[in-house]
This record gives structure tokens, C-alpha cells and sequence, in this order.
């Protein structure tokens, strides 16, 4: 008997043995050919693709169409999940793969019908563009067909690869305008209950347009307005329902966004001016951006190195050696919520041209395992109604800048050859993206900014709530590229941008307000840009890594103030919670107790106070209205604590000192309910711990070890430089002079294939964990592969 149940296991090891054996063969089948020569149809003559010991490659044709081919065919090589994800994302059909739990997400992004939009977009490119286009998505399905097996989540998925068209570029776009723009234009609904509900004086009070932490480079900080009086606001008699809160460590998400500054030549030991840009996105593996240097040779020749976006042909940003450029996102007033005022017949609107029928789509979304379903969607001519939304004004539609023709072309890939910072900014003005701070410096030493991207014309109605536009009021058309703002060449020979206001007065107004940054992160590389006089990209990486607490500093002296002797006599908590925020590190170290602990003070107040002066937003429109602060909110938030006026106090606190030991107090119970090991073990890196994924990982968590990026504690937050969560922070790092790019550095998160047994899964990311500079060139080429026509 022993010796059968013995024979059994040996088999059933074999089995598996066996099998582990045909799934890691299956698996290693879907690796790229990197080296060799394959014919493909699409290009006119050879084109190159050598790739370096890290797998970047520098990519070689004698045209550009050829180039695109040639660029498709690496990116479908190494990231051809990655691109399906991000145009099913844009165009709402993931339930074809994941089924139902992805209908949610569809139905949200069906809403904009991407799909059918993007056909207008590929109408409106000149026969050039086409091409070009044509070339790279041929190059893409060429890449995809070189693989001897589909990638290998197709198999988990149990799906089947559909192939690439040029919508699909399209939506790689439109994917973009979604992670960059409030699409829904949720704060606008949002701020426009607590317009409704407050007197105008308190709400302009909490959502100012800037603060003292302002650095724009046109214009000042702005000075905080008068608390408002009792005969406006007085809480004394209310109330909070439920007055604990739970330490507060999320706070307000980082902001999808980015830094991005120059300095002039005069500043550089070359002569050259130098870009310097770290775009902050949602991290996951792969990256989001794919490291390449593109060059063609001949009439036509260009030389361009930088990031791009797979599913598209162009570098988004980098140097071609005359001119580097950057990006930041812009959050201007991108867009609107529009009431929509019912006619006098159903199924009708009121214009200023009189009434209107909705127009009506009916959207079908494929279901994996499940039948259709099917979404309704009314549009006006401002665009699709929200029928998730109850606003008590009556029906919201959205303006959005993502629905227009013009707000989507592929011009970028004119940057490849401009010679000079008026050129670059010239075709910046002219982009299709979503609206950005561009930022451009050139070989001779020039630096300049504007926005890159489609602006429109406004025109009357309330901005930043629910306004009526069915008299005139709204949109009028777009801004031509030479009534977009832009600053060439400042005195101070520097230029900065990271999310918050840039400019100031007319050129403002035509930005808008979309809910930018506070501007302590601004204010600290403005800081750092103006105490030295001479630059070099290793200084460039030291600011951009930077994670000095700067904007905390205050908020660690009051908490100090708080917790006085009085306050923590016989409380050996809060003397705990003193002795670890006096002894902090100034930084956001991911070995810092003190830091972490400063952070959940200020988030505690703020969530406190909030809650606090929205009670009349609350009794007006019930608890479980959706509202959020201002992201200029420390500006009231600080007068509050520093003034600390009794009229805006509620009942639940005998002082303002009691409120702010109240968040202390919910701090120490929330660690002694969650953790035994005590406050001392609370650092900021158990806190800010790496959750850089897979999208696949978390419904294999067995393989997450395989799957995703190491778990290790990350220095860095908001509103400082190193902007840093668990899954978000700089896609990419660099510093670069256009012309010398030998001395420039670059890196990305996760590594350039998105295949787990590739040899390039993991490189460059610890490079980018730590700050290292890894150079900005591909390396000497360690694989080399020829495209034949």
C-alpha cells in the first residue's frame, strides 16, 4: 500500500512537473524576437531596432512612416497588454475581457463614446498624418504577429488578442484626457452644493484661488481674505453627528500631474539650456511610458530621445538634440457642468436658439461570460447628460474639451525637428492633447512655457459650478495658438511649473480654474531654482528627489504648541505623541515616525474642520452628499487654527485646542486598535509602502510576488518635490541639455517589457526607487533586430 500511495505521488509530481514545464515553455514563447532579421510588410526599406543591456531601444528607418512602423512594431513586442488595456479603458469595453465585474468601469467610460469620436479625429488628419499613422499601426500588428504566442495574460484571461487600428491610437489619447482632466466635471457638481447651500461670502472664503503658498511665474501669491462673521456662519449651537474621525492618513489624492521647469543658458556651465521634467502618474507594471530613441536618416533625418506612449508613435517628451521640452498638466477649466433646462415638450431642452430634441445613442457593452448590455446616453449640444447625478438645479450635462474634433491630433510628432524655443512653442500651441504646461529650452540657451493644447473661448456664466448656458453663456469657439499665454526667456533665467497656478490676470482667465495644486510644491523648486547660480542635471535629480516636510514645518510647531505640558500630564500617549513629532526628521523619510505623525495631525484638523463648515451643506441636502475641499483649503484652514474665531466652532469642542487634541486623541486610538507594537514602529514607510502592480495581480495573488514591482518603503508625499504614494509618483525622471545629452540622465518605474520573464521586467526600477542616474541615451546595443521589407 505504501508503495502505490509512493508511485502515486511520484506521477502526480511528474504531472506537475510536466505541466510547470509546458506553461514556462508556452510563457517563454510569447518573448520578442530581439535579435536577427524578419521580413514584414509595411516598410520600404531596413529598418533597425537595437536595444541596450536594459532593453531600450534606439530605433532606425530612413523615413519617418517607416520609423512609425518600426516603433509600433517594438512597442507591440514588449507592451501589447498594456495598449489593449489603455484603449478598452478609453473606449469602455474591459468587460469584454474581465466580464462583469469591469461593467461599472464601462458604463462610466462608454458615457463618452471615444469609439465613435475617434473617427472624426483620423477624418480630420491631413494624408500625411494618415500615413504616418497607417505605418505605425501596421508596425504594431507586424510585432504582434512576430510572437510565437499571444502574451500571457491572454491565457490566464482565456481570451483572444484583437488586433490594432488606427481608433485605437486615437483612444491611446483619449486614455490620457481621462487621467488628466475631471471628465465628468465632478467638482463642479460638487462645489456647486456647497454654493447653493452657504452665503457667497463664506464660499468664496473656502475655495479661494490660490494662497501664500502660491510661486507662479507671472504674478504674486495671494493674501488671504477676512474670516467671515457670525452674521454670515455660526456653528456655537451645531453639532457634529459623528465628531471622531479615524487617523487620517489618505488625505487628499496626489494630483495626476507633474513638475516640469528650465533654466537658461546663462545658468549652465554649457551654455545650454536645460529641461528638467518628472511627470507624476498612477504607477503600475508596466510603466506607463516606454523609454526609445528614434532616428531617421537622409532628407528627412531627426534625432529624438525620450518617453513615449505606447499605442502611439511619437516621443511625448525628451531632446532632439536642438530642443528639449516637458510637460506638466495645465488644471485649467478643461471642463464644465452645464444645467440643462427642460422645454415645454418631453424629450426636449431650451438653447439660445430655442428648443431642442436630445440626441439619443444607445451603446451595446459585450460582456465576457454574460449577455450585453445596453446604455443609454442623451446628448446636448454641450454635450452627454449625467444620469447618475441628482443636482437639486435639475439636469447636468458635460462640456468637455475631450468631445471636440480639434482636441485630439498627432502634431507632436512635429517637435521631433524644431530648431529653436520659438518653434517649439509655436507647435505646442497647436497640439492635440489634453492641455498642458509646456515647458521648452533650446541648444542656444532660450526657455520658454505656455500651454500646448486646445483652449477654449469662454464667455459669461458663473465658472467652476453648475451654470446655465441655454442664453449664449459657455463656450465660443477655440483660442488660436497666438492668444495662448507664454513667457520666453524671464530675467531670473528660470521658468517652473507643478500643477498649481502659473500665471496670473488675463492670461488666468483664460486658463480657468480646474482645480490646480496648492503651491507648496511650486514655491519649493522655485526655492531651490534660485539658490544657486550655476546647473547641472545632477542638481536637477536633487530637486526633483527632493522630500524635505517644508510645507509641514508650521503645522509640526503648532501640534508642539498643542501638546503642551498641560495636555499631556497623565497621558503618556500624547507624551509619546510629543517626544516622536520633536524629535522628527524634516522630511518625508520613509524611517520617520515624527513625519507621519505631523501628517495625520493637519489631515485630521482639515477633515474636522471641513466637515465643521459644510454642516449646512449636509442639512440642506442630506449626509451622504458628495462634496471636498478646495485644494487652497490650507489657506482658511491655517487663519482658522491661528485665529481660532468661536463662531466657527462647534458645540462638540469647548476650544479650538480641544479640537486639535481631539485629532491627537483619534490618532492614538487608531493606532492602539490596529497595531500592538506601539506608536514608536509607525513610520512613514510602513505607511507610503510600494504597491507598484500588475494589472492582473490581485486576482492572482500568488503570483504578485512574479507579477509586481518589490514592496519596499518610499520616501516622498504631497505637496513637496518627490511626490509619492504607494502607486503614484514620477513616470519618469530626467534632466537634459538639447545637444548634450550625453551628460543628461533618465529612468522610469518597472522596466521596458512588460513580459515577467523578460530579462528587462525589473531593470532601471531600482535606479528609480533610489534616485540613481542612469544615463539618458540607450547604452551600447546588446540585441539588434532588422525589419525587411
Amino acid at each position: 500500500m505504501k508503495r502505490l500511495i509512493f508511485r502515486l505521488l511520484m506521477a502526480l509530481a511528474t504531472l506537475c512537473a510536466v505541466a510547470a514545464v509546458v506553461v514556462y515553455i508556452v510563457l517563454r514563447s510569447s518573448l520578442p524576437e530581439l535579435d536577427g532579421e524578419i521580413t514584414v510588410t509595411g516598410v520600404q526599406a531596413k529598418a533597425t531596432i537595437e536595444r541596450d543591456a536594459q532593453g531600450i531601444p534606439a530605433i532606425t528607418a530612413s523615413s519617418r512612416n517607416d520609423l512609425a512602423f518600426a516603433t509600433g512594431f517594438a512597442h507591440a513586442q514588449d507592451r501589447y497588454f498594456q495598449m489593449d488595456l489603455t484603449r478598452r479603458q478609453a473606449a469602455g469595453e474591459l468587460a469584454e475581457l474581465f466580464g462583469e465585474v469591469a461593467v461599472p468601469l464601462d458604463r462610466r467610460n462608454r458615457f463618452h463614446r471615444f469609439r465613435s469620436r475617434a473617427k472624426s479625429v483620423i477624418a480630420a488628419m491631413t494624408a500625411s498624418e494618415r500615413a504616418t499613422m497607417v505605418a505605425y499601426v501596421e508596425g504594431v500588428n507586424a510585432g504582434f504577429n512576430s510572437l510565437a504566442a499571444k502574451p500571457f495574460e491572454y491565457f490566464i484571461l482565456a481570451a483572444e488578442p484583437r488586433r490594432w487600428n488606427l481608433e485605437d491610437s486615437v483612444l491611446t489619447i483619449y486614455a490620457m484626457y481621462m487621467e488628466l482632466n475631471d471628465e465628468r466635471a465632478t467638482r463642479d457638481v460638487e462645489r456647486g452644493f456647497v454654493r447653493l447651500a452657504l452665503p457667497a461670502d463664506v464660499y468664496h472664503w473656502m475655495y479661494p484661488d490660490g494662497s501664500e503658498w502660491d510661486a507662479p511665474i507671472v504674478g504674486e501669491a495671494r493674501k488671504q481674505i477676512a474670516i467671515p462673521g457670525a452674521a454670515s456662519l455660526d456653528l456655537r449651537a451645531k453639532k457634529l453627528a459623528n465628531p471622531g474621525v479615524a487617523m487620517a492618513e489618505v488625505g487628499a489624492p496626489l494630483l495626476p500631474g507633474s513638475n516640469n521647469w528650465a533654466v537658461s543658458g546663462k545658468l549652465t556651465s554649457t551654455g545650454r539650456a536645460m529641461v528638467a521634467n518628472d511627470m507624476h502618474l498612477r504607477i503600475t507594471v508596466p510603466g506607463i511610458f516606454y523609454r526609445a530613441r528614434l532616428i531617421v536618416t537622409g532628407d528627412d533625418a531627426r534625432d529624438v530621445t525620450g518617453v513615449t506612449l505606447p499605442g502611439t508613435p511619437a516621443v511625448v517628451s525628451g531632446s532632439n538634440g536642438m530642443v528639449a521640452w516637458g510637460f506638466t498638466n495645465s488644471y485649467g477649466d478643461w471642463s464644465d457642468a452645464v444645467l440643462v433646462r427642460p422645454a415645454d415638450s418631453p424629450g426636449t431642452y431650451i438653447t439660445a436658439d430655442g428648443r431642442r430634441e436630445f440626441t439619443t445613442y444607445r451603446e451595446r457593452i459585450e460582456v465576457k461570460d454574460g449577455e450585453p448590455e445596453e446604455l443609454l446616453i442623451r446628448e446636448t449640444i454641450w454635450g452627454p447628460v449625467l444620469e447618475d447625478v441628482s443636482y437639486p438645479q435639475g439636469d447636468v450635462a458635460v462640456s468637455w474639451i475631450a468631445h471636440a474634433p480639434v482636441a485630439v491630433n498627432i502634431k507632436q510628432m512635429q517637435l521631433e525637428k524644431v530648431a529653436s524655443v520659438a518653434e517649439a512653442l509655436s507647435v505646442a500651441q497647436q497640439l492635440g492633447i489634453p492641455p498642458q504646461n509646456f515647458v521648452t529650452g533650446d541648444a542656444s540657451g532660450n526657455i520658454g512655457w505656455t500651454i500646448a493644447g486646445q483652449m477654449p473661448r469662454r464667455h459669461g456664466a458663473e465658472a467652476l459650478v453648475p451654470a446655465d448656458w441655454s442664453t449664449g453663456e459657455g463656450w465660443a469657439g477655440w483660442l488660436t495658438p497666438d492668444e495662448h499665454p507664454q513667457v520666453v526667456n524671464p530675467d531670473s533665467g528660470r521658468i517652473w511649473t507643478a500643477n498649481s497656478r502659473v500665471v496670473d490676470g488675463d492670461a488666468l482667465r483664460l486658463l480657468g480654474d480646474g482645480g490646480y495644486d496648492l503651491g507648496a510644491r511650486a514655491r519649493q523648486i522655485r526655492d531651490a531654482l534660485f539658490a544657486q547660480e550655476l546647473f547641472e542635471p545632477t542638481d536637477m535629480l536633487a530637486i526633483q528627489m527632493d522630500d524635505r516636510a517644508v510645507f509641514l514645518a508650521r503645522w509640526r510647531d503648532l501640534l508642539l504648541d498643542v501638546l503642551n505640558d498641560e495636555a499631556v500630564q497623565g497621558n503618556d500617549g500624547r507624551a509619546n505623541y510629543r517626544d516622536l513629532v520633536d524629535s522628527w526628521t524634516p522630511r518625508a523619510s520613509a524611517d520617520s515616525v515624527g513625519y507621519r505623525l505631523v501628517r495625520a495631525f493637519r489631515i485630521g484638523v482639515m477633515a474636522k474642520v471641513f466637515r465643521m463648515l459644510t454642516i449646512p451643506v449636509r442639512d440642506a441636502f442630506g449626509a451622504e452628499v458628495k462634496i471636498r475641499p478646495s485644494n487652497q483649503f490650507e489657506g482658511p484652514l491655517w487663519q482658522l487654527v491661528q485665529e481660532q474665531p468661536a463662531h466657527l466652532l462647534t458645540s462638540d469642542y469647548a476650544d479650538w485646542r480641544a479640537l486639535m487634541l481631539a485629532a491627537v486623541d483619534d490618532n492614538l486610538s487608531y493606532v492602539a486598535e490596529n497595531w500592538t507594537d506601539g506608536l514608536e514602529h509607525r513610520t512613514w514607510g510602513e505607511r507610503n509602502m510600494a504597491a507598484i502592480e500588475h494589472p492582473l495581480s490581485r486576482a492572482l495573488p500568488w503570483l504578485s510576488g512574479w507579477l509586481d514591482m518589490p514592496r519596499e518603503p518610499l520616501n516622498g508625499d504631497a505637496n513637496m518635490p518627490k511626490a509619492q504614494s504607494p502607486a503614484f509618483g514620477a513616470s519618469e525622471r530626467y534632466a537634459v541639455s538639447p545637444g548634450d545629452e550625453d551628460s543628461a540622465y533618465m529612468h522610469i518605474p518597472a522596466g521596458q517589457s512588460g513580459h515577467p520573464l523578460s530579462a528587462f521586467y525589473r531593470l532601471g526600477h531600482d535606479d528609480w526607487v533610489h534616485g540613481r542616474p542612469s544615463p539618458f541615451l540607450p547604452g551600447k546595443p546588446e540585441h539588434r533586430l532588422v525589419l525587411t521589407p
